[in-house]
């Protein structure tokens, strides 16, 4: 189940992918680490946590713990599990701070009711939807996760889930089942109209109906779906598609947004941010 930060090309298992050495080529890929670092960073930004207190959070495909490094980073406690012994042995090799549980979680969250103040997936949930063996049924390998998984949830809390769906039948399949085994909440999309920077979180609420929180990039979006328009203040995001997001002008401004949300003192933004310097000679 390992969430590797990047769509998957692959359609076999996850414990056969995720070999030692794919695992280990994962991990030490920069470009892997910082995908799976911002997406990690944006879904416990969509959960919503206190402030005031450290929280238990689930990692559900943790692999190497990329993303349990930004939960340990902001002060929360986590426990994670994947399928791949491969991606979890480098875990432990990496001394991450979380506790780590070898398991498929097709077979159901085997934590005790009410545990968890709130659960992250990056890039797993998807893999649910592939009936590896001939046993594997995915409507029911779903509402078996998502109906423990709300069961191990606080009341209250939510679960933060980047996927890739693959189509929008697989999208509903898992929607469907999660809204069947008692939460609540919706789809979350980043950057809707951009092919490179588009990412979908399933936020899901236990116990109560939130609001769903709005998609980053959702403020380029036009009433009118052939005449885009755009203000002054909100062009950054019309020429995201096609290129590298990573340290572009989109890719600052956006990180400097999620800094202001979070309280932080973050310098004015101008028309100098992001504007690469003139080599000296």
């Amino acid at each position: 189940m390992a969430g590797s930060g990047r769509r998957p090309e692959h359609r076999g298992p996850p414990e056969l992918f995720y070999d030692e050495a794919e695992a280990r080529k994962y991990t030490q890929n920069s470009r892997v680490v910082e995908i799976q670092s911002q997406m990690s960073e944006r879904a416990v930004e969509l959960l919503g946590l206190p402030e005031d207190r450290p929280c238990l959070l689930l990692d559900v495909g943790c692999g190497s713990g990329l993303s349990g490094d930004y939960i340990s980073e902001e002060g929360h406690y986590w426990i994670g599990m994947d399928i791949s012994p491969a991606m979890l042995d480098v875990a432990v090799e990496r001394e991450v701070e979380g506790d780590l549980l070898l398991a498929d979680v097709g077979h159901g969250i085997p934590f005790r009711p009410g545990m968890f103040d709130g659960c992250i997936s990056i890039s797993a949930v998807q893999w649910l939807c592939n009936a590896d063996k001939k046993s594997h049924s995915p409507p029911k390998r779903l509402y078996r996760f998502f109906s423990t998984l709300y069961t191990a949830l606080a009341r209250g809390s939510r679960a933060v889930l980047q996927l890739y769906p693959e189509n929008s039948e697989q999208l509903e399949l898992i929607t469907a089942q999660a809204m069947r085994a008692g939460f609540t909440g919706g789809m979350v999309v980043d950057y809707p109209n951009s092919a490179k920077a588009k990412k979908f979180f399933l936020c899901l609420f236990v116990g109560t109906s939130g609001t769903l929180p709005k998609g980053l990039g959702t403020e380029c979006a036009s009433e009118e779906p052939h005449q885009a328009k755009f203000t002054n203040e909100r062009t950054r995001f019309r020429n995201v598609k096609g290129k590298s997001v990573k340290k572009s002008r989109d890719w600052i401004l956006e990180k400097k947004e999620r800094r202001r949300r979070q309280g932080k003192e973050v310098r004015a933004d101008t028309k100098y941010t992001g504007r690469k310097r003139r080599p000296h000679f």
